[in-house]
């Protein structure tokens, strides 16, 4: 499997309801015209599944014997974000899932409201059409976020959690600019791209605003009670989530473990995929996270 450019155009669920940000996307709504091309167009063609009420689009790559990993995507985003990771999962023997959260990507909305529940709610109820019984599970940014929803009430399900850039209230969130946040307009232009309604990016977005500005909203004994493995993990120097949250998110959930990437902050899957790369390897495969001598792992 060749690993082809993804098209960066995320900015993820955590710039919540700044009114910069609003006025950034409007304009851009405007402006942004679709581009061509898929970058998984040489992988095999994915699937879609009715989950709550929703047509939820799927792939599955990699041995059908091999350990499962579920991706899930930041907001506003889909499972092509996945593409550096992805690749490296499969070589290492792992059976990859990665899917669009319902209203994301290629995935319909359905008839229930958006929030970290129902995705959360989708993710156990594609396991359970694909017959996974458990899996690991690689959370980014909102992604993340689902990811702890998952480790708080479904551990069953769970091997491993990395939470990627992940808030647990809304108090965490910070907006700092920087080079490595990718234009907003590209996201605009790959949800027309893929969504079957493509003209409801602008409603996406004032629903993820919404979302962000009220949750999530998980409690110390809630992240307190996680008993399955967690990384936490993020860049040194996040944008999005202040660096003090993500440190206290590590200390609440006894045992696990947390690693701040140098050089990198919100998006380091796209701009440092080597070392991303290794860290998730490593923990996946039950070793001490492996990070450049300028990181921070800490127990």
């Amino acid at each position: 499997m060749r690993r082809r450019t993804v098209i960066v155009s995320i900015v993820p669920g955590l710039v919540a309801g700044t009114a910069a940000l609003r006025r950034l996307s409007s304009v851009a709504a405007q402006e942004a015209t679709p581009e061509s091309g898929d970058p998984l167009a040489e992988w095999a063609p994915g699937e879609t599944a009715t989950i709550n009420g929703a047509d939820l689009y799927y792939e599955v790559h990699g041995d059908p014997a091999g350990q499962p990993v579920l991706l899930l995507h930041g907001g506003l985003a889909n499972a092509e974000y996945w593409l550096n990771l992805a690749p490296v999962l499969v070589a290492a023997g792992y059976r990859v899932i990665m899917m669009d959260s319902r209203g994301h990507g290629r995935s319909t909305w359905g008839d229930v409201p958006i929030t970290y529940e129902q995705m959360a709610a989708d993710a156990v109820g594609l396991l359970d059409e694909l017959g996974v019984a458990k899996t690991d599970v690689v959370g980014w940014s909102d992604g993340g976020v689902i990811a702890l929803n998952l480790a708080i009430h479904h551990p069953e399900r769970l091997d491993r959690v990395v939470a990627y850039g992940a808030n647990f209230n809304p108090e965490g969130l910070k907006f700092v600019p920087s080079d490595q946040v990718p234009p907003f307009e590209r996201l605009i232009v790959e949800y027309r791209r893929l969504a079957p309604e493509p003209e409801r990016f602008e409603e996406l977005t004032e629903v993820l605003f919404a979302l962000w500005e009220v949750a999530p909203n998980y409690s110390e004994a809630e992240l307190g009670s996680i008993s399955v493995p967690v990384l936490i993990l993020d860049g040194a120097e996040e944008e999005l989530v202040k660096p003090e949250h993500t440190r206290r998110l590590a200390e609440l959930i006894q045992g696990s473990t947390l690693v701040l990437i140098p050089g990198t902050g919100h998006f380091a899957p796209l701009a440092k995929p080597p070392v991303f790369n290794q860290i998730v390897l490593d923990y996946l495969a039950g070793k001490a996270p492996g990070v450049p001598a300028a990181g921070t792992p800490t127990a």
